[in-house]
Order: structure tokens, then sequence, then C-alpha cells
């Protein structure tokens, strides 16, 4: 941690919170996918590029995990509509206070992220679990309790049960029944298993990549599924097992986990905490214990 890199996180946090939580992440997604493509193009062992995208433009720093937290900022205002409003571009609201909240959750991130990182891993290039998708949960619950009325879980709605919430009130209400979730994360989860198998740990970046860089034309309008969480477990399975069919396993889990943080944290709240990064977060961990301790080779599968 340097002052250097804190300056850096709050730039990043103000850029973000200005052009909105739903672009900078897309951003990442691009950057993602530049910075494997180089990777791809280089000897093995030079420099990789992974930085740039999760640095000062990381989800828990440039943009996202700003944005949310400004958001919420800005709803308790009144300058904003709802806290769970992640597509708006703040610097529109005309309020620097909003941009500066996003600057000064940028270094919470940068430090938060830098503080889990000093958590042992697992074993030699096993980290524990995915700190910037963490520390993006742990800045959204901050946020909430901050900014928020509804409390981390908020209450049913009147005559349903917490778990049954009603279509204005879910997540992604065209990405959240059994029958979608259970295709959705099939074919992403062999789709990305692909990548994981054959490019390796590179595969794994560009799966996520071009999930969250698909979500560009979310921000347009055109309903498109959230995938991110589904396409970079199944990818980090893929590679790790060497099996697509692992990776189709792990990529339905993943939507279903998805879907449980959205009801739990979402759904009645007044302000977004992420379900892909609690997802992210929850499946990296698993997947990396289960990985630490050799399962993969007693549940092996050829292909």
């Amino acid at each position: 941690m340097t002052m250097f890199g804190l300056l850096a996180a709050f730039g990043g946090g103000i850029f973000g919170t200005a052009i909105g939580a739903l672009t900078a992440f897309a951003f990442v997604g691009f950057l993602v996918m530049i910075g494997v493509a180089i990777q791809l193009s280089m000897a093995p062992g030079d420099v990789t590029f992974y930085g740039i995208p999760f640095g000062m433009f990381g989800p828990h720093v440039g943009g996202f995990a700003s944005g949310v937290a400004a958001a919420a900022y800005a709803a308790s205002r009144g300058k904003l509509d709802s806290g769970r409003n992640i597509v708006a571009g703040m610097m529109g609201l005309n309020r620097p206070d909003v941009l500066l909240i996003g600057g000064a959750f940028g270094i919470f991130g940068y430090i938060v992220q830098w503080s889990l990182a000093q958590v042992p891993d697992f074993g030699p290039g096993i980290v524990w679990t995915d700190t910037v998708a963490l520390t993006v949960v742990i800045s959204a619950i901050l946020a909430r309790l901050m900014f928020g009325k509804t409390g981390l879980f908020g209450k049913a709605e009147p005559g349903r049960a917490f778990y049954s919430p009603s279509d204005g009130a879910k997540w992604l209400a065209f990405e959240s029944d059994p029958g979608q979730l259970l295709v959705i994360g099939l074919g992403v989860g062999l789709m990305s298993g692909y990548l994981g198998v054959t490019y390796g740990a590179p595969g794994v970046f560009l799966a996520f990549g071009v999930a969250a860089a698909s979500l560009l034309f979310l921000q347009l309008g055109i309903l498109i599924p959230v995938t991110h969480h589904i396409a970079l477990p199944a990818a980090l399975v893929a590679a790790s097992s060497g099996s697509i069919v692992w990776a189709g396993i792990a990529g339905v889990v993943c939507a279903f986990v998805g879907e449980f943080f959205a009801r739990t944290f979402l759904s009645h709240g007044d302000t977004h905490i992420d379900p892909p990064a609690c997802t992210i977060a929850v499946m990296t961990l698993v997947i990396n214990f289960l990985t630490s301790i050799g399962f993969w080779k007693l549940a092996h599968i050829p292909f």
C-alpha cells in the first residue's frame, strides 16, 4: 500500500462514479479482454497486464463499488430515484459531494482489498478467495448501513415470503426462474469451461472479461443475462480440473447461488449489494479450497 496508490484509488473512484457503476464495470471487462489478448501474444512468463483492470480501474476501486456507494448516498439525499440505481452516471446530478463519496469509497476499497490480500493463500498459486469481489461486497454492505434505511436484509413484501419477491423487487426478473437459471448456468459454464481448459489462467480472465463487457448492452436496455459470476468460477473450475463437465456443473451452481444472494441482500433493500460479487467471493473460496486438497484428482472427469 502506498500514498501513490491511495491517490490513484481516490481519482479512480471519482471517475467511475461520474460515469456510473455499471458503465465502469463494463470498462473492466473490455480492459480484461485487451489484457488477455496481449498476454496470449507474449512468451510464457512475460509480465501480465491484469494490474490495469484490477488495479485503479478494478471493481473494488475505480467505479463499481464507489459508484454503488455514491448512488446510495445520492438517493439518501433525495438526488437519485433509488439507491439501487447503478446505471445512472452521477456526473449528471451536478453534485460534487456525490463524486467525493465515490472517491472516498475508492480509497476504502483499495485499503480493504490490500488487507484481504494479506491473508495466507491455500497454497502456491491458489489464493484463498477473490479479494476484489469480497471487497465489493464489504463496500456495498458499508454503504447500505451508512446510507440505506432498510437494514442489511430488508423486509418481505406484504403477503409474500422473504425468498419469493415480486418481479418488481427481483434483481433480474427475466433471469430468476429455475429453468432460466439452469439453462444459462449450463451454457455459460460450458463455454467458460472451454476457455479455462484451453487457455488456463488467461482463459479464466477472458471468460470474466467477455461476460463483464457484455453488460454494456444491458446498460443500453437490451435484456441480456448477467453472467460474470457464472463465467469466472466455471472457468476457474475448468482450469483447475481440466474438465469442461465440472465447469458446466459449476456454472449451474453459480447461477442459483447468485439468485440466492439477490433475494437475500438485494430484493428487499434500498441500496445495491451485488449478487455476482457475493457469488464470486464465496465460490472462489470453495473452488480453491477443493483444489488445494486435491479434490479434482479424486473426482476426475476425462472431458
